[in-house]
């Protein structure tokens, strides 16, 4: 099994920055492949980026460019660099892990990981 524990959310003005980490322990061996997904109150949960320890990484269209996904494999954590930070971005935040090889999968599809943290609230006002 894999735990996956957020931390680094909270509150901040449009414009701002904040940076999320997510550790892992457990099975870490099932962390190759991570992303950060968000969930705001009445929406579906959203993929925001991914990464993987070859370096590959992913954005959506809504964060890219202002959002920064990376991993530290040695200390099993990944982080989301966030900046020019909107209200829109307001959510919680939630780690994910897959235990293989993407195989052609979406790698900003929740369906895509087995493995999820409890999440930390972001919160941007304008």
């Amino acid at each position: 099994q894999v735990q996956l524990v957020e931390s680094g959310g909270g509150s901040v003005q449009a414009g701002g920055s904040l940076r999320l980490s997510c550790a892992a322990s457990g099975a870490t061996y099932n962390t190759k492949y991570m992303g950060w997904f968000r969930q705001a109150p009445g929406k579906e949960r959203e993929g925001v980026a991914s990464t993987d320890s070859f370096g590959s990484t992913s954005y959506s269209d809504s964060v890219k460019g202002r959002f920064t996904i990376s991993k530290d494999n040695a200390q099993n954590t990944q982080y989301l660099q966030m900046n020019s930070l909107k209200p829109e971005d307001t959510a919680m935040y939630h780690c994910a892990a897959r235990g293989g090889p993407w195989y052609g999968l979406s790698r900003l599809d929740p369906a895509t990981y087995n493995y999820w943290g409890q999440g930390t609230q972001v919160t941007v006002s304008s």
